[in-house]
């Protein structure tokens, strides 16, 4: 394996640093070379006997505004969400707290009131209008696949919104984008056994949409990590 400089180093640890939760976006797409080239460095990601088990399909132009249309129909006249895989069970405080901790962040930065509901409510909605993002990538898996596989899904995930982040894109990886698993089987032609499990929304960052400035901690370094011997 090469060892990489110590500058190479700093700047591969400012790509990791500097990668967040983009909520706000401009009218602008991505060029369809920086597409392709940030798609063809994920693809490198490590998957279990190098099965690859990822199936992305990015919708961009007109695919992209009659996706968002729909869904945003669907939410507002309270269609009934129906995903391809059971969401997590009840957490502990601990992580009940830090998944609070994130929206405090994210609602005090929208000048949203805990208390107040509706607006909550439709800022919680704004999901489904891609935060205004040009392009959406809706990640995929064989439904034959469990959870082992679906963690290498996640190592792709997290290396091509590495490699967005390293080309001047911004992202956001939205759970609520697997809600309508049936939209996205359609829109691309998949068979039924295709399976979405999340969504990334992605493009250039609006840096005056105010919930961009919202900023999340790490928990301190002990909590989750040991080593022994």
């Amino acid at each position: 394996m090469s060892e990489f400089s110590p500058e190479e180093v700093a700047l591969f640890e400012q790509v990791v640093k500097s990668r967040r939760s983009v909520r706000g976006f401009l009218d602008r797409r991505v060029p369809e070379e920086v597409l392709r080239k940030v798609f063809e460095i994920a693809r490198w990601s490590p998957s279990g006997t190098n099965v690859q088990p990822w199936h992305v399909c990015v919708a961009s132009g007109s695919v992209r505004d009659e996706m968002r249309a729909e869904m945003m129909r669907r939410i507002s006249s309270k269609v009934p969400i129906q995903t391809d895989h059971a969401p997590d069970g009840k957490v502990g405080d601990l992580y009940r707290e830090r998944k609070r901790a994130c929206a405090r962040a994210l609602y005090n930065a929208m000048d949203v009131a805990w208390e107040d509901k509706p607006a909550r409510a439709a800022a919680y909605e704004k999901n489904y209008t891609l935060f205004d993002a040009p392009h959406a990538a809706f990640i995929c898996m064989h439904g034959v696949f469990g959870t082992q596989t679906a963690a290498d899904v996640g190592m792709f995930s997290q290396t091509l919104m590495l490699a967005m982040t390293a080309n001047g894109i911004a992202s956001c990886a939205q759970g609520t984008l697997r809600n309508y698993p049936d939209l996205v089987r359609e829109t691309f032609a998949l068979p039924e056994d295709m399976k979405v499990l999340y969504g990334i929304s992605f493009g250039y960052e609006d840096t005056s949409a105010v919930a961009n400035m919202a900023r999340t901690e790490r928990a301190a370094f002990e909590e989750n990590f040991q080593f022994l011997g």
